[in-house]
């Protein structure tokens, strides 16, 4: 198989246009469209749909494209060996991060990198909703969570700590906890899933977070909503400390059981496909996230962060 027609193949369908993506790799349109033809006949099958108006991805294109892309990544790994790879990144880098987290702490580095690194384009979706790497072919993913899927690979971003915390103007009217069990009769601010997460305090004292017992509840699909909600008074929330560290430093939320933080194991996950190999694009954006955000991160350098971990046994 002709890796120069597979690498058109990509480039078609992340362009969805046949004829810019031959002039990408320096083929006229009527060359771009012939080599596409003859790989379709290979593989036998349609890959790409084509119309006056549009291209678009068939249901077999669609399949093929991630071993597409892994046929490049293993071309790219077999050079690189010996030697012969290319100095620059370049390619279409598509990655998925939480909405919240994205625009806090992404967004606002992307020029720096997207400056140091003119060859590659960035696809983000960025969305609070988990998107499956291999079938949404996502080169990379930022996971806040145990990572359990033995189909993927991972680098530790930073570890995730998460605290309970309310606006000061519902614990002036609803009071304020003193310990786990009193969560019982406040308002719960749920993010998705209502599944009790186990609580530990200082010197090992273990209790339960359990949304599902409380008073009343309100549950979101949203990091940001709920962080909202929370500022508004609806009650009582788990967050991660880098979503809410600027807002304790600031005295808008408080944290409720200070002695206490949610000991599930959470880390920001950086996670690519186990089946792909790690790719020159991928491997800079990582470098590059580990480097600006996970090598001194900005919510543990607050003044109100914990001075001690589950994590470390403290």
């Amino acid at each position: 198989m002709d890796t120069d027609t597979v690498r058109l193949f990509v480039l078609a369908a992340e362009k969805l246009n046949i004829s810019a993506a031959g002039r990408e790799l320096g083929m006229v349109p009527a060359a771009a469209s012939a080599r596409l033809a003859k790989l379709e006949k290979l593989v036998g099958a349609d890959l790409l749909k084509r119309s006056t108006r549009k291209v678009s991805l068939s249901l077999e294109g669609a399949e093929f494209l991630p071993y597409a892309r892994e046929i490049l990544a293993q071309e790219e790994a077999a050079f690189a060996v010996l030697g012969k790879g290319k100095a620059e990144a370049r390619g279409t880098l598509r990655f998925t991060a939480p909405s919240t987290f994205a625009q806090l702490f992404i967004a606002p580095i992307l020029p720096e990198f997207v400056d140091a690194h003119p060859g590659i384009d960035l696809d983000l979706r960025l969305s609070d909703t988990k998107f499956d790497l291999i079938d949404g072919s996502f080169d990379l993913a930022l996971r806040n969570s145990v990572l359990e899927d033995t189909s993927l690979k991972g680098r530790k971003l930073a570890d995730d700590t998460r605290i309970l915390c309310a606006s000061p103007a519902y614990l002036e009217k609803y009071g304020t906890p003193g310990t786990p069990d009193d969560l019982a009769t406040h308002r719960v601010v749920g993010f998705m899933g209502l599944a009790p997460r186990p609580l530990v305090g200082r010197g090992g004292r273990r209790s339960l977070f359990d949304p599902r017992q409380a008073g009343r509840r309100l549950t979101l699909d949203d990091g940001l909503s709920q962080k909202v909600a929370t500022l508004a008074g609806a009650g009582i929330s788990m967050n991660s400390l880098w979503s809410v560290y600027r807002e304790i430093a600031d005295g808008s939320l408080v944290r409720v059981l200070p002695d206490y933080e949610v000991d599930d194991q959470s880390v920001l996950w950086l996670v690519y496909p186990k089946s792909n190999v790690l790719t020159t694009k991928v491997r800079v954006f990582i470098d590059f996230l580990l480097e600006k955000i996970g090598r001194n991160p900005p919510w543990l350098q607050s003044p109100d962060a914990p001075v001690w971990s589950s994590a470390n046994g403290a």
